[in-house]
C-alpha cells in the first residue's frame, strides 16, 4: 500500500529533505510502506546535481538549496503542488528511464482530468503545454510554456524528490533562475491558463489518475 501523505503548512526544503531520507531508509529496511507526500514550499530555488551556476540569475532573491536530485535549477514556492514519490523500484522494476516516463505520464493523466493537454519533449524531462494564444517563436513555432518540473534521486532503489506542477505560483518568481536551463520557453500554470483550479481540485485528480499508471 502507498501512503498518502498532507502538509496543510509550507515545508522548509531541509526539513523535507530530512522527512525524506528518513522514510526513504524505512522503505528499503522494509519498516515504512512507500509514500507520495503532497506538500507546499516557502519560495526558494533549488540546484540538481546538473545546474549550472550562471543559471542562477538572481543569486539573493531565494535562498538556495542544493537538492541531490537529478536536473537543474528549479523554482518552488507557494501555489505549486510538490509530490515527493518514495516508491521502491526493487518492486516495480529497475528502469530509471520508465520511471521518469511514467511520472511524466502521471502528470499528463492528471491534466487531462482538467483538459489542458500536457505533452513530452524531446530532451527536455517535464511536461509542456503548447500556448498558440501567444505570439509565435522569433522562428515561427507555436511557443510552449512549461507547467510540471521532474527530479529525482534513487537510493537502494527506493525513489525521493518527484514532481511540482504549478497550481497558482507566482510566476515571476522563476525570473531569478534560468528554470531547468532552457532559455528558450517560458513557464505557465493552471491558473495562468485561464482554469479556476484549487489545490484540492489537483490532490484528487493526482489520487484518482494514480493508479491508472503506476
Amino acid at each position: 500500500m502507498v501512503e498518502w501523505i498532507h502538509s496543510k503548512a509550507p515545508v522548509p526544503y531541509p526539513a523535507a529533505l530530512a522527512e525524506m531520507e528518513a522514510r526513504v531508509a524505512a522503505i528499503s529496511a522494509g519498516t515504512a510502506s512507500e509514500a507520495i507526500w503532497l506538500l507546499e514550499h516557502p519560495a526558494l530555488y533549488t540546484a540538481g546535481t546538473s545546474a549550472n551556476p550562471a543559471d542562477l540569475v538572481q543569486p539573493g532573491r531565494f535562498p538556495v538549496f542544493a537538492a541531490g536530485r537529478g536536473g537543474q535549477y528549479t523554482y518552488h514556492g507557494p501555489g505549486q503542488r510538490i509530490a515527493y514519490v518514495m516508491l521502491d523500484l526493487n518492486t516495480r522494476g529497475r528502469d530509471v528511464r520508465r520511471f521518469v516516463c511514467t511520472l511524466e505520464d502521471w502528470v499528463i493523466a492528471t491534466l487531462a482530468e482538467f483538459n489542458v493537454k500536457g505533452e513530452r519533449r524531446a530532451g527536455r524531462v517535464g511536461v509542456w503545454v503548447a500556448r498558440p494564444d501567444k505570439a509565435p517563436n522569433p522562428d515561427g513555432t507555436v511557443r510552449e510554456d512549461k507547467i510540471a518540473a521532474i527530479g529525482v534521486k534513487l537510493r537502494r532503489w527506493v525513489s525521493f524528490h518527484g514532481i511540482s506542477i504549478n497550481v497558482e505560483p507566482d510566476l515571476s518568481h522563476f525570473d531569478g533562475i534560468v528554470p531547468c536551463g532552457i532559455r528558450e520557453h517560458g513557464v505557465t500554470s493552471l491558473v495562468d491558463l485561464g482554469l479556476p483550479v484549487t489545490m484540492a481540485d489537483l490532490d484528487a485528480a493526482l489520487a484518482a489518475t494514480f493508479p491508472r499508471v503506476f
